[in-house]
C-alpha cells in the first residue's frame, strides 16, 4: 500500500529540511573521497517498519549508496540485531543518517506497538484500527506502520468514506426528523458505494442512527465495557460496531470482550515512541 511516490515525497522534504545547503559538518572534517560502511543495530527489541524507508532516505541524494536490508517489514527482532547495512561515500551517509533514522525509528515504534495490542485481543476476532491522529505528512507511512505490526487501517482520509462524528450530529440534533433523517438525506447526496459509519455517545443515540437504515459502522464512543457490551445488544448485528475512545493496552481485552468487531486506538501513532534503532558507522579503508 505505501509506493515509492509516498516515500519519495516525504524523504524529499526531510533531506531538505535538515540539509538545505549540503552538511557542513562532514564537508569540513572528511575528505571527498573518504568511504563508510555502516549497520543499522537494534538498541532495543521490536518489529520493523520502514525498510524501503530507510533505503531510500540513505540514497536519495547519492545513488551510489547502497543498501541491503537483513530484515523486513513486519518481522521481529531483538536487541544487537544487524537490520541492514549501509555502504557508500562517507559525507553521503552522513548527511542521511538522521533522516533515514528518524523515519524507520518512528515507524518501527509504531508496528511494534500495534503489535502489541494485536496481541492482546488474539483469538477474539476483534480488528486493530487506526485512526486519523497521524503526524501531519507522515500519515502513508504510519499507516504503512500499523499494517506491518499487525493492525488494520481506517479511512485513510476525509475522501474515503463518511464518519459523522459527535460534532456533526450536534448541529442536526434539532433539525426536523433529528439525527435519523440527517442520515438519509445525508445518504441520498452520496453514491451507492460509499460507507457511512456514524460515532454515537450514548446509547439513546443508537436507535435513532440505525433507525435511518443506512449505517453501516457505528462507532461507540468512550463507553466503558458493561455500557458497550449493552450497546452491541442493542446493535443485534444491524451495522458493525466499533468502538474507540481512551482505550489503552491495558483495557483493550476487556473491551474485546464486549463483542465489538473493531476497535481503534489513536495511540498507535499518536503517542508512540520512537524504537531505538541506531547507526553504526566505520571508515573503510
Amino acid at each position: 500500500m505505501l509506493s515509492r511516490h509516498q516515500i519519495e515525497r516525504v524523504v524529499d522534504l526531510a533531506l531538505e529540511e535538515d540539509a538545505p545547503f549540503g552538511d557542513l559538518t562532514s564537508q569540513a572534517f572528511l575528505p571527498a573521497g573518504a568511504l563508510a560502511t555502516a549497520d543499522l543495530v537494534a538498541r532495543e527489541p521490536g518489529v520493523l517498519a520502514g525498510a524501503e524507508v530507510f533505503s531510500i532516505a540513505m540514497s536519495r541524494r547519492d545513488f551510489s549508496v547502497k543498501v541491503t536490508s537483513a530484515t523486513a517489514d513486519g518481522e521481529t527482532f531483538e536487541t544487537g540485531d544487524v537490520l541492514a547495512s549501509v555502504s557508500g561515500p562517507a559525507r553521503s551517509v552522513l548527511q542521511a543518517e538522521r533522516v533515514a533514522l528518524n523515519l524507520i525509528q518512528r515507524m518501527s515504534g509504531i508496528a511494534t506497538l500495534t503489535a502489541r495490542y494485536v496481541a492482546a485481543v488474539e483469538g477474539t476476532g476483534v480488528r486493530v484500527v487506526d485512526t486519523r491522529k497521524t503526524t501531519p505528512g507522515l500519515r502513508a507511512l504510519e499507516r504503512h506502520a500499523v499494517i506491518c505490526g499487525g493492525g488494520h487501517n481506517h479511512r485513510f482520509s476525509l475522501s474515503d468514506a463518511v464518519m459523522a462524528k459527535d460534532n456533526h450530529l450536534a448541529l442536526v440534533e434539532d433539525v426536523p426528523g433529528g439525527i435519523t433523517e440527517a442520515i438519509r438525506a445525508a445518504a441520498e447526496r452520496l453514491p451507492h458505494t460509499t460507507h457511512i459509519e456514524v460515532e454515537v455517545d450514548r446509547l439513546s443515540h443508537i436507535e435513532p442512527v440505525l433507525s435511518s437504515g443506512e449505517v453501516d459502522t457505528i462507532m461507540l464512543d468512550n463507553f466503558d465495557p458493561d455500557t458497550l457490551r449493552k450497546g452491541v445488544e442493542m446493535v443485534a448485528g444491524r451495522a458493525i460496531v466499533e468502538a474507540s475512545g481512551g482505550i489503552t493496552l491495558d483495557t483493550i481485552a476487556d473491551v474485546a470482550a464486549t463483542g465489538v468487531d473493531v476497535i481503534s486506538v489513536g495511540a498507535l501513532t499518536h503517542s508512540v515512541r520512537a524504537l531505538d534503532l541506531a547507526l553504526d558507522v566505520r571508515s573503510t579503508p
